[in-house]
């Protein structure tokens, strides 16, 4: 009688326990976080950060920025030194397996292929791909200058540059055991320049969304899906909300030019602006995505579970959460995660304190 009562509660214990998950799931289907890749010596502590953290506050999606940061064998040349090995992602696959933590790699595409000063490694090994050749970063001092340059972009109709990033796509993707890669495709200020040879006088919609669907059908083909971040898909100057968190050069039209399945990443900082309702109506899966104010980050945790419950059937399906963002590299963060700031004034904003204040509420649906 015992032995068959201690089963009774056991199985009522794991009923509970998928009662509880339904529940977060319905409530919130993704509980995300972007982030850089830690380096390799401190994948352990990065691994205990999922383990004792994300994990027990039910976060199910990690967005890894990769980039440069991987032992790639299809093109060795791109490879950041010291990159993580094979087996270094495998570590963190594995973990995320044992929680059930979906995994989406990233590589920036399009855009980000240089900072100010810094040409990254794309243009710097393939030069002939850069949408801008005539713009210098090494002119400039600092972002965002008299020109508009934040970052280049390689030239999305250059016929060799896909051959080499969807190489590097399909290995990461692979690796990571995953059916989620995002492309970033985000602040893409460099589109149809006047001087380029294969992309002046083009509608930049139009090449922006025949970007995103080249890089989704190959990933459709794949049996895979892309996320992308949505800024480039607002109109900024309708909107006021600018040129950061929006377009000011004409590619939001693509908006209704590219596949309804992409993921839309959704970020405002600043302010809980109500853009995934935007998305939504387009027929796309959108999450809203956070950085440092814990404050509006609570407000659009707010703005998602109400759109979720006030939306019709067809709206609802497509609001699908909170991906919290961090833009310091992962061993920074990981660093002052762990410690208390000494300036009081870090407790109260920073991407620290707003994880925190998200991992709380998490735990509470």
């Amino acid at each position: 009688m015992k032995k068959i009562y201690c089963i009774i509660i056991l199985i009522a214990l794991c009923a509970n326990a998928v009662s509880g998950q339904e529940r977060i799931d319905s409530l919130m289907p993704v509980r995300g976080l972007a982030i850089a890749a830690p380096s390799a010596k401190n994948l352990d502590l990065f691994i205990k950060f999922i383990d004792e953290e994300l994990a027990p506050a039910h976060f199910n999606l990690l967005i890894l920025r990769i980039d440069w940061n991987y032992d790639y064998k299809s093109h060795p040349e791109l490879r950041d030194p010291n990159p993580l090995k094979e087996a270094d992602i495998k570590r963190i696959v594995d973990v995320c397996l044992k929680y059930r933590i979906r995994l989406a790699p990233q590589i920036n595409l399009l855009g980000h292929q240089s900072w100010a000063k810094q040409t990254h490694n794309l243009l710097r090994a393939y030069p002939a791909f850069d949408e801008t050749p005539h713009v210098k970063t090494e002119n400039y001092p600092g972002w965002p200058n008299p020109d508009g340059l934040y970052c280049k972009s390689y030239c999305p109709l250059h016929p060799d540059v896909h051959k080499i990033v969807f190489a590097l796509v399909d290995e990461i993707t692979d690796v990571f055991e995953t059916v989620w890669f995002h492309a970033g495709m985000d602040e893409v200020f460099y589109i149809g320049d006047d001087k380029c040879p294969r992309c002046k006088g083009r509608d930049k919609s139009e090449l922006f969304a025949g970007e995103v669907t080249r890089i989704h059908n190959h990933l459709a083909e794949r049996g895979k899906r892309l996320m992308i971040w949505g800024d480039r898909l607002i109109d900024g100057n309708a909107t006021g909300i600018g040129v950061w968190e929006a377009s000011g050069n004409d590619t939001h039209r693509a908006i209704d030019m590219i596949p309804k399945d992409v993921f839309i990443c959704d970020w405002h900082y600043e302010r809980p602006d109500q853009t995934a309702v935007y998305f939504a109506m387009k027929g796309f899966d959108v999450a809203t995505c956070p950085w440092r104010k814990p404050d509006v980050a609570i407000e659009q945790f707010n703005d998602m579970l109400r759109w979720r419950k006030s939306s019709t059937r067809q709206m609802s399906q497509h609001f699908q959460g909170i991906i919290e963002t961090v833009w310091s590299g992962a061993d920074s963060f990981l660093k002052n995660y762990y410690e208390t700031p000494a300036d009081p004034a870090k407790q109260q904003e920073s991407d620290v304190i707003t994880l925190k204040r998200l991992i709380a509420t998490f735990k509470t649906i």
